[in-house]
């Protein structure tokens, strides 16, 4: 036995199509290649995304093993079965992944092995000639079967020794091949009226497989004449799909004899595998007829060997060759190779949207076909390549006239009657914003949770641009130059505004914050306007509790309780934290599992391990609790921890451990009392307090008034400009850029504005002074009240600013 050996080497085309080839009748179970690692691909991932192969038909001869990444053979295939006599036997399969549903093409290539041997449909074959057969005459034979392909197909024949015959070739149009049996040496029946010799067909394989086949020849005594065809070959024509029984020809042979030796019956000497079935010849009449499908697309031409053979044994031969004319029985197919769902309205003329590939299985003139777009819209086709079109745009495009296209490809072929088909592309036609960069809102305000994925969208901010051409074309960007940390959390697309996160969010990091966002049109010089975007981010319950005490690691330590402890006695305490704020923060406690149930409790807020009942001798002095703890978000997180506590002897009991109140899960009526006394005089409290306030300040208000109604009043455009009004009366121009900070009372003041405009030291001079020209300015700073200084002339004077 010779051992075949095959090396896999996937092929991987940049369109995701890998492709096998392997030999027929592997072992079911055996593996044709690793799909992982030829895509590319984890298998992690074919396991979370639920990878399988399936097949076109109802036999699914592949099948993946998702955890090695290898796909494996789930039963035997045989190439004869799948493929028959085609040249090439290729099998598809795909191989399915979801979330995001992706498709890969599968090819396996089914080689060739010699596992079939030839066969000769007829095991024994017998011929009857006469004594006085002339020397070279030749006897057609039937052509063993091999349903190998290649070099595995049948390579040569072998007739038995003998002196009398030899055995040749005859090849066909169509390039088949088929033995004749050839007279080599003269038949005298009274010498020897019987011959026996055996044909072997023989393959080519290595090793070669063979067939035999038996050949009787019975010599008869002298017919002088043989049937004689009135062509030596006949060459008739007939259209594909004609229905059964259907005249194809008629043959004619005549025999010179009388009686017996004139009859001539008439038989098919050599059929091929694809002519079998197709057409019959009627024994008597010699009438060729349709007894099955006539397809020019599967055999454009049928040739046939057609025997005429008297009573006598005498036989002739003659050729039957059976064009198979085309008829237009398919329509065109219109096959999307590519197509974008979007266009955008500044595309250009000429921008392909679509690549078509439109065929007809036809030939001649019935495989002809034009193709044309029956809509009145902006589109055209074009063909550079062989039964190829590309779908382009043939005008400008204008979203506002028309958003949308449904463009129906009608292909018609050029055979009578012509058959059309047509298929329907849709075309979306994407905006080009065109109007002057204004944001519909100045601030944009989003919620996001924390910890979102990369590319989460976080808001779409929308500017409009009035004007049109290259001026209204808006593009995106984030102002970088204020907090490049902050503006690292996010991105935008330039060309709609959607803001996407950059990276996940931490609430427990940094809970708010705000980004600039500008849009700049294309115009000379460029526009700009920004907006800010403020980003709130809510805390999610992303961190789980985390066990602080009992330390959990591989020893666990132990709490020890004395046998003696009382109900309620405080045994050990579980501590855990969690990371997250709010509810999502809240903890609870309780015992999921225990050595002796009923001998322990958690508190559910505290978890504080307390004893249930006294212990008894009876109670195993070694027990475990695991103690669920879990957060109070909406998933909430938990984790285990274990308890080891002994039951020890000898131990002191503490009474300060001892549980002498309810349950904390009990309703504390006292406490709730408490709580309702404490938020009633707070509230009381708060009341006394804004009401005290509001009438300190009305008292004063009037006091105000009261005191300083002999005081001028000036209007406010009699002051110099950003004089700071002091007296809180409105007689001065305010200016928010500068306090003024004065002590209780001081609207009696030391200063006064006089006629011209500056303020007397009335306390120290008691009269109003004429205003100087040349004087030094006195500043009053924050902090020093009446820093003051005297000028030249003994006046004092306030700055323009205060």
């Amino acid at each position: 036995m010779v051992l075949y050996f095959f090396l896999f080497i996937p092929f991987v085309s940049v369109f995701g199509e890998v492709r096998y080839s392997i030999p027929e009748e592997m072992k079911q179970g055996s593996v044709i290649g690793n799909l992982a690692r030829d895509l590319g691909l984890d298998n992690a991932e074919l396991v979370r995304r639920k990878a399988r192969v399936v097949a076109e038909g109802s036999r699914q001869y592949c099948e993946l093993n998702a955890e090695t990444g290898s796909l494996l053979l789930s039963e035997r295939m045989d190439r004869e079965e799948l493929c028959a006599q085609a040249a090439a036997c290729v099998v598809q399969f795909q191989l399915l992944l979801e979330n995001p549903l992706k498709v890969y093409s599968l090819i396996l290539e089914v080689q060739d092995i010699n596992d079939n041997s030839p066969v000769f449909a007829n095991g024994e074959v017998e011929l009857e000639l006469v004594e006085s057969t002339i020397l070279g005459r030749r006897f057609p034979l039937e052509s063993a079967r091999d349903p190998d392909m290649g070099t595995n197909t049948i390579k040569q024949y072998r007739l038995s020794q003998n002196d009398y015959f030899a055995l040749e070739m005859n090849k066909q149009v169509n390039a088949n091949a088929y033995p004749e049996l050839v007279l080599k040496k003269a038949l005298d029946r009274e010498t020897q009226s019987e011959y026996y010799l055996t044909i072997s067909g023989i393959d080519g394989g290595n090793p070669p497989r063979s067939g035999t086949a038996s050949i009787h020849i019975h010599v008869l005594d002298a017919n002088d004449n043989v049937p004689v065809f009135s062509q030596r070959v006949y060459k008739v024509s007939i259209a594909e799909n004609s229905p059964s029984g259907t005249l194809v020809t008629k043959i004619n042979a005549t025999d010179l004899d009388e009686g017996i030796y004139g009859e001539v019956t008439y038989s098919f000497s050599h059929v091929s595998d694809k002519t079998r079935g197709v057409v019959e010849i009627d024994s008597v009449t010699g009438e060729v007829r349709v007894i099955g499908l006539m397809d020019y697309e599967d055999v454009n031409v049928h040739e046939l060997d057609v025997q005429a053979k008297d009573g006598g044994g005498q036989s002739s031969h003659c050729k039957l060759i059976i064009d198979v004319i085309d008829l237009n029985d398919n329509s065109p197919v219109i096959s999307v190779k590519s197509a974008s769902s979007s266009v955008s309205e500044d595309s250009l003329p000429g921008t392909m949207v679509a690549l078509l590939n439109v065929y007809d299985q036809d030939t001649g003139t019935s495989g002809r076909v034009t193709c044309d777009i029956t809509d009145n819209v902006p589109f055209r086709l074009v063909s550079e390549v062989k039964n190829y079109f590309m779908l382009v745009t043939d005008d400008i495009l204008d979203r506002e006239t028309h958003a949308a296209f449904n463009i129906t490809i009608t292909a018609v072929d050029s055979g009578s009657p012509p058959l059309f088909s047509s298929k329907v592309i849709p075309i979306t036609v994407s905006d080009v914003n065109d109007n002057t960069p204004l944001f519909s809102q100045t601030l944009y305000t989003v919620d996001i949770p924390e910890n979102r994925p990369q590319g989460t969208p976080v808001i779409r901010v929308t500017a409009q641009d009035k004007d049109s051409g290259s001026n209204a074309k808006i593009h995106y960007s984030l102002r970088l130059e204020a907090d490049p940390v902050t503006a690292s959390l996010l991105s935008i697309n330039s060309e709609t505004g959607d803001i996407f996160t950059s990276r996940p969010f931490d609430y427990e990091t940094s809970s708010h914050f705000q980004i600039i966002v500008s849009a700049r049109d294309e115009g000379n010089p460029p526009l700009t306007s920004t907006c800010t975007v403020r980003v709130f981010v809510s805390d999610q319950n992303d961190n789980g509790p985390m066990i602080l005490y009992p330390v959990q690691s591989s020893f666990v330590a132990e709490d020890r309780v004395p046998l003696s402890a009382p109900k309620g006695y405080l045994v050990t305490k579980v501590i855990a934290v969690d990371a997250d704020a709010g509810h999502n923060a809240w903890l609870s406690y309780r015992i999921i599992k225990a050595t002796q149930p009923n001998l322990f409790s958690v508190g559910v807020h505290c978890g504080e391990i307390r004893t249930l009942r006294p212990f008894y001798d009876d109670d195993e002095v070694k027990q475990t609790l695991e103690v669920l703890v879990e957060d109070n978000g909406p998933e909430s997180l938990s984790a285990t921890a274990t308890v080891s506590i002994a039951i020890g002897e000898g131990l002191p009991t503490v009474d300060e451990l001892t549980d002498f109140g309810q349950d904390e899960s009990a309703p504390n009526d006292d406490l709730i009392f408490y709580l309702i006394i404490a938020l009633a005089s707070v509230s009381g409290l708060f009341l006394v307090l804004v009401s005290s306030v509001i009438y300190v300040k009305l008292c004063r208000r009037s006091l105000y008034r009261g005191a300083s109604s002999n005081l001028p009043v000036f209007p406010p455009t009699y002051g110099p400009p950003h004089y700071s009004d002091v007296s809180r009366w409105g007689t001065l121009d305010n200016d928010s850029r500068y306090n003024s900070f004065l002590t209780t009372g001081s609207w009696r003041g030391d200063f006064r504005f006089n006629s011209g405009g500056v303020m007397d030291y009335d306390t120290m001079t008691k009269r109003s002074l004429p205003p100087l020209k040349n004087e030094s300015l006195v500043r009053l700073t924050t902090g020093n009240a009446a820093s003051l200084k005297a000028n030249p002339r003994g006046r004092l004077s306030v700055p323009r600013k205060i």
